[in-house]
């Protein structure tokens, strides 16, 4: 097989030249070398083509195939993946949080290597690394395991032996070889390099290699061609099709020339793999995440100075500097983040919905619009074939019968319509369709004609000596066919189709569609002069024969779900290119109020301003092409709205890219399903509505942590420079500090399992940077008016006010602060009253109960005198109490008051 060549192994870098540099330099000059020989092989005949890659018009047999897959490899290019486990783990340590530790260790061992503080802040490290990478490891084995649940696959045609006859079965892409011959149809993605060896209307969409948004036209084959010479760019052969693109419209075969790394996608596929754009919450979470260090980097060294000063220590003011450092460093923040995606996704799964991209899982739970079709989603997408009807509205066998012919002989992309037409010919006794037609031409459905074509030969008729009688059948969308007519057939008579009569039979036509039907034309034409080849502009001239009556009743769950949507906060709207009658019938009846339907051709009228005025108070799209559809979701987003789009056609693919979150079902086209951020393993909006409560409830307590996190620092930064100013002696020791930060942390592990309430996952939730900054000037002072209660009740009542006491003083400001950290953490987590009308899940409430309990155990413990604390009198713990309840008032008070001042809590 001279056309298939291996790459060449990398190099190291030549001096002079850095390692990025010379990869730029080597994926040029290895797309170049494939790109040459590309053309080298579109320049060549098929039959040279199939001989060089030792193959037939057959196909390979399945030994072959094989033995291929085996020496080539899988047909995979190189793409986003989780690496090994020892960079994850890595990896996982690569973070600010993680540096500001082990930096502060490293200081910390350098002044004293005994200091039991390098050994907390080593387990602090440890957890918070080993956690994140336990989370990250099991959300990307999840999510591979998830993604196999949705599967690609393609029409390869091979054969059992050497003598056996061709048959054409469906595979999985990564298991297509150079040399297998592939059929294409509307909707498909193009798996490999392919050198066409047929094709009929070809129309490809190149968008992913060239960026043109218009799909090209392919050459049509219809037996061994010369090949093309002079294209230098196989991107704009006409005979070829590469990995990366699809087909819009029209049919082909073609022979794979190379797969996987060998394509032209795949050597330009090491430049294409990197970090995906940051959603707004990533943004979000990356200033909070800065935020909080340099509110650090600014407070500790006046804490550091103000102690230095006024105890003369300067050696413990380091120390306890540093332990505030730690303090002010939210080292659990990738990791809770990390699994609240990972629980997100998995717990979505169990909901069959599969989540290919685990930060689409917020932009689940912000959207406040959802575009979906109507097809299967609003209606049980079960198209069954209603009534058959003449030009008079009476049911004629022989309208089935051109239909069923019309279905019967498409090679295309056929869809429900068409099986329904098969069925019911299945059905009924009384069509018998027999061998007297055979297939000469076809001229397939596209999206724009909206019609397809099949051209027949009546078999034992003629249109002359030695010539062949054909007969052209078109069906199709109404207002398509019935203009290309020019008679219609008025039982068995050929009558003239004057103005009158298209007005007439137009209204039959609109009468079924206000029933809920949709129908489409049929339409026949004898060929005067019979030819091999067809196009498009032979559709002329036609004879209408009559309708076809589809109908597709709406679901059971259809209302109710559009009603659970509803109270969510979601509005729904839907884009369909069905016509308008028909859309309107189906809205109304699942509870959609309809108002006017706005029709593609109204889209394409309007400029963007106006557009997104109309889209925002439009319901219902009908007859929307693939563009209008992606217009109508950009205009949504330029209105601020967080836009999903449910679709699963080719001509959804454009909208589903182009969407906040793309939508699919795992039925799909394979377009669809690579352009889609989720997969729904039902077509059901029952099934969408628990996706995004999942979405919002993950959102949710991922805002959680963070506005604990950080209004639990900014009040501890008041406290402590309080303490720092007025007290003689250091109001805590380093280690105690340490130890206060490492059981806070382990409390919040189970943030990520907490439930929420109710009325947070009714509304629409997106990232509010200002929210959070305002939320922590607002709620984190008010632990600092407690912990300075607490200084002057171990001053005044205890006596702990001096050097002598000073352990008595830090023992009660550690438990205090402790249990108000914790403690909080329940008044946070709700916007009710906790404990009484919101109850934290059980993994909170062991986990926040455990860190309580450890923080009244440790002035008792055998730890107590290592880590310098002492054990606290018994009339203590009613003052404890005392300021914990006022604690708990005075926050739920200034929550009351918050959530009324600005309408939000979390």
């Amino acid at each position: 097989m001279t056309m298939l060549t291996p790459r060449t192994p990398t190099k190291l870098a030549p001096p002079g030249r850095t390692r990025r540099e010379h990869k730029a330099a080597e994926l040029e000059a290895g797309t170049r070398l494939v790109g040459e020989r590309l053309t080298t092989i579109g320049a060549r005949t098929g039959v040279q083509v199939l001989q060089d890659l030792d193959t037939s018009r057959a196909g390979l047999t399945h030994a072959e195939a094989a033995l291929r897959l085996e020496r080539h490899g899988a047909n995979v290019v190189a793409r986003e993946r989780a690496p090994r486990w020892p960079l994850q783990l890595a990896k996982a340590y690569w973070n600010p949080f993680i540096g500001v530790l082990v930096l502060l260790a490293a200081v910390m061992f350098w002044q004293d290597p005994a200091d039991p503080g390098v050994v907390i802040l080593s387990v602090m490290v440890g957890i918070s690394g080993l956690l994140r990478f336990w989370q990250e490891f099991r959300s990307g084995r999840a999510a591979d395991a998830l993604k196999q649940l949705v599967t690609t696959t393609c029409a390869v045609q091979r054969r059992a032996g050497s003598g056996s006859a061709p048959t054409t079965f469906e595979v999985p892409m990564d298991q297509v070889v150079p040399g297998d011959l592939v059929k294409l149809a509307a909707g498909d993605l193009i798996p490999a390099d392919l050198r066409l060896v047929a094709a009929k209307d070809l129309m490809v969409s190149q968008a992913a290699l060239s960026g043109e948004s218009l799909p090209v036209a392919k050459a049509d084959i219809r037996s061994d061609d010369p090949g093309t010479v002079g294209a230098t760019d196989p991107v704009e052969a006409d005979n070829l099709c590469l990995m990366g693109t699809s087909v819009t419209s029209g049919t082909a075969t073609g022979v794979v020339v190379a797969t996987g790394a060998d394509t032209w996608f795949g050597s330009m596929a090491g430049s294409l793999v990197g970090e995906r754009p940051q959603t707004n919450f990533d943004t979000g979470v990356r200033k909070v995440s800065f935020l909080l260090i340099r509110f650090m980097l600014v407070m500790v060294p006046v804490v550091f100075v103000i102690n230095g000063v006024t105890k003369g220590d300067w050696n413990e003011a380091f120390l306890f500097g540093i332990a505030v450092a730690v303090g002010l460093t939210p080292e659990m923040l990738p990791m809770v983040v990390s699994a609240n995606l990972a629980r997100g996704a998995v717990a979505m799964s169990r909901r069959k919905v599969v989540v290919k991209r685990l930060n689409a899982i917020q932009n689940l739970g912000a959207m406040d619009v959802l575009c979906t079709d109507k097809t299967g989603t609003l209606t049980e997408d079960r198209i069954v074939l209603d009534r058959y009807l003449d030009v008079h509205g009476d049911e004629d066998t022989e309208v089935l019968e051109y239909g069923y012919l019309n279905a019967h002989f498409q090679t295309g992309l056929r869809n429900l319509m068409d099986r329904a037409v098969i069925d019911r010919v299945d059905e009924a006794e009384e069509v018998v369709v027999d061998a007297r037609f055979s297939m000469v031409d076809e001229i397939p459905f596209d999206f724009a004609r909206r019609r397809m074509t099949v051209v027949l030969n009546r078999n034992g008729l003629t249109a002359g000596p030695g010539r062949a009688e054909h007969v052209m059948i078109t069906k199709g969308a109404v207002e398509e066919v019935l203009g290309l007519c020019t008679h219609l057939t008025d039982r068995g008579e050929r009558t003239e189709l004057t103005d009158r009569l298209r007005r007439r039979v137009a209204r039959i036509a609109e009468d079924n569609n206000r029933r809920g039907l949709r129908v489409l034309a049929v339409a026949t034409r004898t060929v005067a002069v019979p030819r091999d080849t067809y196009t498009v502009a032979d559709e002329d001239g036609l004879t209408l024969v009559g309708f076809l009556a589809f109908l597709d009743p709406p679901k059971a769950s259809a209302a109710a779900a559009l009603q659970g949507l509803a109270d969510k906060g979601v509005a729904v709207k839907v884009v369909t290119g069905d016509n308008e009658l028909v859309a309107a019938r189906v809205c109304a009846e699942v509870g959609i109020e309809v108002g006017h339907v706005v029709s593609g051709a109204e889209v394409d009228a309007l400029d963007d301003t106006a557009l997104r005025a109309l889209a925002a108070r439009t319901t219902v799209f009908a007859k929307a092409n693939p563009v209008q559809k992606a217009r109508i979701v950009r205009a949504l987003q330029a209105e601020g709205h967080t836009v999903g789009f449910l679709g699963d056609g080719i001509n959804d693919a454009a909208a589903l890219r182009d969407a906040d979150v793309g939508i699919s079902v795992d039925t799909a086209v394979d377009i669809a399903k690579e352009s889609a951020d989720i997969i729904l393993l039902e077509k059901d909006l029952t099934v969408l509505e628990q996706g995004v409560v999942q979405g919002r409830t993950t959102f949710g307590n991922t805002i959680k942590y963070i506005k604990m996190t950080a209004s639990s620092n900014f009040g501890n930064v008041f406290s402590v420079l309080v303490a720092s100013a007025f007290i003689p002696f250091q109001p805590m020791l380093a280690i105690m500090l340490l130890v206060q930060n490492l059981v806070y942390d382990i409390s919040q592990l189970a943030t990520p399992w907490d439930r929420m309430d109710a009325d947070y996952l009714r509304k629409p939730r997106n990232w509010d940077a200002k929210g959070i900054f305002r939320f922590m000037v607002t709620i984190g002072p008010i632990s600092s008016i407690f912990d300075i209660a607490m200084f002057v009740i171990m001053w005044n009542v205890f006596a702990a006010n001096s050097e002598a006491h000073q352990a008595l003083f830090q023992s009660g400001w550690f438990v205090e602060g402790l249990l108000s950290q914790t403690l909080v953490v329940h008044m946070i987590r709700t916007r009710r009253i906790p404990f009484v009308q919101s109850r934290a899940s059980w993994p909170v409430m062991v986990m926040t109960a455990l860190a309580v309990l450890t923080g009244l155990w440790l002035p008792f413990s055998p730890l107590a005198a290592p880590l310098g604390f002492v054990a606290l009198p018994a009339g203590y713990f009613p003052w404890l109490i005392g300021v914990l309840l006022a604690y708990c008032t005075l926050t739920q008070l200034v929550k009351t008051w918050y959530i009324r001042r600005f309408g939000t809590w979390l």
